[in-house]
């Protein structure tokens, strides 16, 4: 598999993986009600009462390889490539407990403060019924090398997690569970709509930058393994 890849961490079990590898064949949209449907794929949404926003849930048929987008997920230099949004993103430790992470401060249109995160991040390749499905796995984590900053509202409340899966034709099978609660004073109702029309202007940025990526990779003198050895067999 190419490098850079996800960044290093323990954090979350081997049972997490396979939690949301299934989901590609069997989502549970339990609680959740219809969204919208776009570009081939479905969003379901539930609501927080905790904080008045959604959680999504996204499920279908993209046009991209497996391996492809799981790569392009994690390549965090190759993020700040292709996401316009991207201001400082690199990955950052914490000394005490060696545990790795990554730090990602996002450009958010004036008069609004820009954001930033805190987070771990993990991929790995699981072999569910003898199909390569990579999982990538994502949460807010504190670094006490990185605390929040003046003028930049810090988002502490995030997670995702998606897996990919070959339709056994040119395209994936994918599924994404996400949540993120910018904070500040953004009106609740226009965070909401901002999740319905930009989520699916990223999946449209991403399927772009999917495509772009095995060049990416020639170019950058590295090998993009197409078949990769699974860290977990199911």
């Amino acid at each position: 598999m190419a490098t850079p890849s996800a960044v290093n961490t323990s954090v979350f079990p081997d049972e997490d993986f396979i939690r949301v590898a299934k989901q590609v064949n069997e989502p549970d949209f339990t609680g959740y009600e219809f969204y919208i449907e776009t570009m081939g794929v479905t969003f379901y949404r539930k609501y927080r009462e905790s904080s008045g926003l959604y959680e999504y849930k996204v499920h279908g048929i993209m046009d991209l390889d497996p391996i492809v987008c799981g790569n392009v997920y994690v390549d965090w230099e190759y993020r700040k490539k292709w996401d316009k949004y991207v201001m400082e993103l690199y990955p950052i430790k914490n000394e005490q407990d060696n545990k790795e992470g990554l730090y990602w401060k996002v450009d958010f249109p004036f008069p609004m403060s820009d954001r930033d995160y805190t987070f771990v991040r993990d991929m790995k390749v699981v072999k569910l019924d003898g199909a390569l499905t990579p999982v990538v796995l994502a949460k807010s984590e504190a670094f006490p090398s990185h605390p929040e900053t003046s003028g930049v509202i810090r988002v502490d409340d995030y997670c995702q997690e998606c897996a990919m899966q070959s339709d056994g034709k040119q395209g994936s099978k994918a599924y994404m569970h996400y949540y993120d609660n910018p904070k500040g004073m953004i009106p609740t109702w226009l965070i909401n709509w901002g999740a319905k029309y930009g989520v699916p202007q990223f999946l449209q940025t991403m399927q772009e930058a999917c495509k772009g990526y095995p060049q990416y990779i020639q170019d950058q003198g590295r090998v993009l393994i197409p078949s990769p050895e699974p860290a977990i067999v199911v």
